[in-house]
Order: C-alpha cells, then sequence, then structure tokens
C-alpha cells in the first residue's frame, strides 16, 4: 500500500520554525495499531490522518505513543494539504473529530483554525505537578491539561521541568505562561506522558490559554509566542465559547509511505 506523506511547519513562517506535523490523507481507515505504528515511525509530535471528501472528512490524531483528542496544528497542516495541495477550490475545509468539527480557513497571516474554548478552573495539583517543575508557580488551574502561570516570561524561558516526574501527571499534560514582554503571553508545553517532552507550537494548549489571557488582559485578541526551542507565533482571537488561532504553513517534505496491507 502506498499512502501519501506531506510534513509540514505548522505556526510557521519559514521551514524549520513552528511544529512539524506528518499529514497522511487515506482512502479508507487502517486498523488503528497501522496508524499508530506510522505515528511512530515519523516520530514527530503529530501525525494526522484524513479520510472522506469535502463533504464529510473525517480527522484523526496521533502522537508517537498514542491517539489523541484534540490537536490544532497537525490540523492547521492537514488543512494546508487540503487547500493548497490538493487542489480544494473552496477558502476552508471542515474536518469531523472527536473534538466536533473544526474548520481551517485562509487568512490574512496565512490560515485559520477554529477551536472549542477550555476553560481552566483552580485545582489541587498533584505532588508530581509541584515536584516536575523546578520552580514553583504563582498559580495552578487545569482544564485537558494544568495551566501554570508564573510572573515573568523569564521565568518561563529559564523553567527546566523534570520530564520523568512530570510524565506521573498522566493523562494530563502541562501548560506553563506568563505575561510576555513584546507580545500579550507566552508559554510552553510539557506532555511526556504522551511521548513528547516539549511540543514546539500546541494550537490545543492555545484552546485554555486564550480564554485565561484574555479575561486577565480584557482583550479578546492577543498575540502569543510559544518558547520552545523551534518557536512560534499565534495570534489567537476569543469569539464566545470558540478560539481562532491563525498562523503560517510551510511545506518541507512530501513523499510515500510503503505499508504492507
Amino acid at each position: 500500500m502506498r499512502i501519501p506523506l506531506y510534513q509540514v511547519d505548522a505556526f510557521a513562517r519559514r521551514p524549520f520554525e513552528g511544529n512539524p506535523a506528518a499529514v497522511c490523507p487515506l482512502e479508507r481507515w487502517l486498523d488503528d495499531d497501522v496508524l499508530q505504528a506510522i505515528a511512530t515511525e515519523n516520530n514527530l509530535s503529530e501525525t494526522a490522518f484524513f479520510v472522506g471528501a469535502p463533504e464529510g472528512r473525517e480527522l484523526r490524531w496521533f502522537t508517537p505513543t498514542t491517539e489523541v483528542a484534540l490537536c490544532g496544528h497537525a490540523t492547521l497542516a492537514a488543512g494546508f494539504v487540503v487547500l493548497e495541495l490538493l487542489g480544494e477550490e473552496s477558502d476552508n475545509v471542515r474536518f469531523n473529530t472527536r473534538s466536533g468539527t473544526l474548520v481551517v480557513s485562509r487568512a490574512a497571516s496565512g490560515y485559520a483554525i477554529d477551536l472549542p474554548v477550555l476553560t481552566a478552573h483552580a485545582c489541587e495539583p498533584p505532588q508530581s505537578l509541584l515536584d516536575g517543575l523546578d520552580r514553583a508557580p504563582i498559580e495552578i488551574l487545569a482544564s485537558t491539561n494544568y495551566l501554570c502561570v508564573y510572573e515573568r516570561e523569564e521565568d518561563i524561558r529559564n523553567l527546566n521541568p523534570n520530564f520523568r516526574v512530570l510524565a506521573h501527571c498522566e493523562p494530563y499534560a502541562v501548560i506553563v505562561t506568563a505575561p510576555g514582554e513584546d507580545v500579550d503571553f507566552v508559554s510552553r508545553f510539557f506532555a511526556p506522558a504522551h511521548g513528547i517532552d516539549e511540543d514546539p507550537v500546541t494550537g490545543s494548549a492555545h484552546c485554555t490559554l486564550t480564554p485565561y489571557w484574555s479575561q486577565q488582559l480584557r482583550k479578546t485578541r492577543l498575540k502569543a509566542r510559544q518558547l520552545s526551542r523551534r518557536g512560534g507565533e499565534l495570534a489567537c482571537t476569543l469569539q464566545g465559547e470558540r478560539v481562532v488561532l491563525e498562523g503560517g504553513c510551510v511545506l518541507v517534505l512530501d513523499g510515500t509511505l510503503h505499508v504492507s496491507d
């Protein structure tokens, strides 16, 4: 079986920035263990698979170790593949996912993705979270992941977490954030329990970060930067119970997977 494969840097302005995702269009769903094996072979933070026609595309995401319920950057990458590489004539593409219908559209800054709000609330943190961070946050909340708030951008940049310890926060990943010096807020994202010590740029994390900082800063449109080694910038807009993220996409590789059926 020959499967097309595209590697796209999402939330990037040029190659080797942002977050790389593999995108595989399929004629039909393969067995889950085959999808997982492909994602493990790709060894990127996410591999996106989709099937179906324009009116009914289904999209799934796999890390090197597990399937996840929501991934922003790989959805943006999948939308880019459909809109720019597969001949889609529309200005947007809709995907049916475990997190509802997600839409990727062309935008002034590149592409935009519409995602659900994931509101964080105060929580009692587990000891593994406190032990895994090398400095204590000023506030800890949780949505689908832990949200740890610090005072300064420097705190986020210099954080040196113990990933082995943070892996015990399973099934939660960890978002750390602070006000930015020349953007509205900065963040990093750690998910060792999902096979990703640090994710370069995490769209789904901004489903939690955007409503939090929108409330703190009293504005609905914000500029964000994720402070990973690769780095990435996002324009974030809160629209009721939805978050719209904008950023660029860059194709860095295309080829064919050869898989035994």
